[in-house]
């Protein structure tokens, strides 16, 4: 398509059939640098990308990499915070990759990020989780955290509908349940001007002038949620893992989190032939079926978070609604070593647009001092290689920063935790990872 602002590099595209990528040698990737520290990570990253591709397949392929504009960046060059030709580059060539975002203040768009796995329906936000030996961490064994997070990505918290306490929107919907839910609404404290005045006057402040409850709706599709579990399935049959392990609130959120529980186990059966074990309601895929022996299980959201960190080896494949799933992946994080390392994806697996990026902030006051940890980038197009096929490239990226690590060379955040070690620059460690390829 014709594009207002930018031109592609000479490549071809990346297609889907049946469900199946088909990646071009030379295919054209969009890629957007990022703010704060993006130029940085990108320019380590890139040269990271180009070495692990020319050391696996020689020059039999090679990416032309296709930049595109957001945030801060775009801003500055076209006055918008996200232009439409960034949105259709990332839809027209299917894969690309993407720096940390500033988000607009004030109006507009709420999150770049947010906005992008909106516009092209990113449904899955991907996090795997992994420890690399000398990495250091808060827990005594973070070798044994080896998972692969499936959030949801457009429904829960992420869909956004959420009101300002005293707005007119707040004040419609605590109308509309007065009156037509009065059960519901007696849940909500402070929900009338009378129930507002009494709090006051118990406490001896003065009375507020309106109702101010601030108003979020929550809503948990059965599509929304199957093709997220679905996807979480195919990926540990793919993937030869153990089990799935659906994390939930639904105890205490029963027609959302608990119908999200209630509709894995449903696709877990109707669709993958799992069968329960001992009663029900955790299933397994039996003998002679694709992924035999695979467990399909839940556990509630506040547990797991104790768990990850008591009985991380429990856990493999986790597929969890928005909110769980923004608590569990930056938790695990922490584990493994910080979000500076935290690759992420996300992924619309029928159509097969994906966008893979830093999980962590713009980290502005570093930004130009070739200074910060380029790993979440790296690992991020570890991840969108692994997803395009190109598993040799993938390889050696990880083989690359296993051996970066061990030979204590690397950048501030880890220096500074690591008996030993050597500080040097954002640019020298990613020299570094190329040179233990």
């Amino acid at each position: 398509m014709p594009y207002k602002d930018i031109t592609p590099p000479a490549g071809d595209k990346i297609s889907i059939a049946q469900g199946k990528l088909t990646v071009p040698d030379r295919p054209v990737i969009p890629f957007i640098r990022g703010d704060g520290t993006g130029p940085d990570i990108w320019a380590a990253s890139e040269r990271v990308f180009d070495a692990a591709i020319e050391r696996a397949y020689r020059s039999q392929k090679r990416i032309s990499w296709f930049e595109v504009f957001a945030g801060q960046a775009a801003k500055d060059k076209f006055d918008e915070w996200l232009p439409n030709d960034t949105v259709e580059a990332f839809r027209d060539y299917l894969v690309g990759i993407k720096g940390p975002l500033t988000t607009p203040v004030g109006g507009g768009i709420r999150s770049l990020n947010v906005a992008l796995r909106q516009m092209l329906d990113l449904f899955v936000c991907l996090r795997p989780v992994q420890y690399f030996n000398g990495v250091p961490s808060p827990v005594k064994h973070p070798e044994k955290v080896d998972m692969i997070i499936f959030r949801e990505n457009t429904e829960d918290i992420y869909a956004g509908i959420d009101y300002a306490a005293g707005s007119p929107e707040s004040a419609k919907i605590l109308g509309f349940l007065q009156k037509e839910f009065p059960k519901a609404f007696e849940k909500i404290r402070f929900g009338t001007k009378e129930a507002a005045a009494d709090f006051w006057k118990k406490v001896g402040a003065p009375e507020g002038d309106d109702v101010m409850v601030g108003i979020g709706l929550k809503p948990v599709s059965r599509a929304g949620s199957v093709r997220l579990i679905h996807s979480a399935i195919a990926y540990a049959i793919k993937n030869q893992r153990k089990s799935v392990t659906i994390v939930h609130k639904g105890n205490i959120m029963k027609y959302t989190e608990g119908a999200f529980r209630d509709w894995g186990y449903e696709i877990s059966k109707s669709y993958f032939g799992a069968e329960e074990i001992d009663g029900g309601p955790w299933c397994r895929i039996p003998m002679g079926k694709p992924g035999a022996g695979i467990v399909i299980k839940d556990a509630i959201a506040d547990i797991t978070l104790q768990q990850v960190l008591t009985r991380p080896e429990e856990f493999d494949v986790i597929a969890t609604l928005n909110l769980n799933g923004d608590y569990l992946s930056d938790a695990l994080a922490a584990q493994v070593g910080g979000i500076g390392i935290a690759p992420g994806g996300n992924i619309n697996y029928i159509t097969g647009h994906a966008v893979f990026e830093a999980t962590h902030g713009t980290a502005p006051k570093y930004a130009n001092q070739d200074k910060v940890n380029p790993g979440s980038v790296v690992l991020s197009g570890e991840m969108m290689f692994r997803y395009m096929g190109w598993t040799e490239a993938a390889d050696l990226i990880i083989r690359g920063l296993n051996g970066a690590i061990a030979s204590k060379r690397v950048t501030y955040d880890f220096a500074r935790l690591m008996e030993g070690a050597t500080e040097i620059k954002c640019s020298e460690f990613g020299q570094n990872i190329i040179d233990h390829m």
